[in-house]
């Protein structure tokens, strides 16, 4: 019995490192990206972590929203992180309970991307109208075709490759 507890507890020690991480390489690697306008490794990041963690990969998500409200103060982009990832952890989940190709996920992070200010518009909706929100998003739409084509060579070149790492030595 002892030893059975032992094993829980180091599974889910080595689970919470893990995890840990993984918070610390996401918002490394989205600061270290920061310079190129929506190009970025977050939704690839968010989406393996969902594949290997399921559930516990909300505590991800949301260490990550932290640690960048910490760095770059709170602001109405803010609100919506708190919102925007979570959709992009819903879809993941859902779709991550069978095995899924490449393409479909590039499809769905290159989809992501594209509808990336359409999500954001409800918290300028809220905060000065209709127009305010359409306008946003309209500005926004180049910047969501970067991050839509950014998103689909991503999880193409290293979806597979560091989902296989994982699987390897990690899992």
């Amino acid at each position: 019995m002892r030893l059975c507890m032992r094993h829980i507890k180091e599974g889910y020690l080595r689970q919470l490192v893990q995890m840990a991480v993984c918070t610390a390489l996401i918002f490394g690697v989205q600061v270290a990206f920061s310079p190129l306008p929506n190009i970025e490794l977050v939704t690839l990041l968010f989406l393996l972590y969902t594949r290997w963690f399921g559930k516990q990969a909300l505590l991800i998500v949301y260490a990550f929203v932290g640690l960048e409200i910490l760095l770059y103060g709170a602001h109405l982009w803010a609100i919506t992180y708190l919102y925007i990832w979570l959709l992009l952890w819903l879809v993941a989940f859902r779709f991550s309970q069978k095995p899924r190709s490449t393409i479909f996920w590039a499809i769905v992070g290159g989809g992501y991307g594209l509808l990336f200010g359409l999500f954001c518009m409800p918290v300028y909706f809220l905060t000065g109208g209709l127009q305010t929100a359409f306008a946003w998003w309209v500005a926004g739409i180049p910047f969501d075709i970067v991050h839509c084509c950014g998103n689909v060579l991503t999880i193409l070149v290293l979806y597979r490759p560091l989902d296989n790492l994982y699987q390897k030595h990690f899992a």
